[in-house]
């Protein structure tokens, strides 16, 4: 149950950017600005994916600490 809710998630996600990325494109030149917000966005998410992936300290924490 819960993995179709993400999945569902993911997929309404995915449409929303398509919107967006639709309504830059019909606004263009003014719409340069857009891009370049989700540009910096995405590489803020990727910094913060990266970092996660590479915190032994993380890794630690979530296995051994009781909850």
């Amino acid at each position: 149950m819960e993995k179709v809710a993400y999945a569902l998630l993911v997929v309404v996600g995915i449409v929303w950017l398509g919107f967006i990325l639709y309504g830059m494109v019909e606004a263009w030149p003014y719409g340069i600005i857009g891009f370049v917000g989700l540009g910096a966005i995405g590489l803020l998410f990727a910094k913060v994916v990266k970092d996660r992936l590479k915190s032994d300290e993380d890794d630690y924490y979530s296995e051994n600490v009781d909850k």
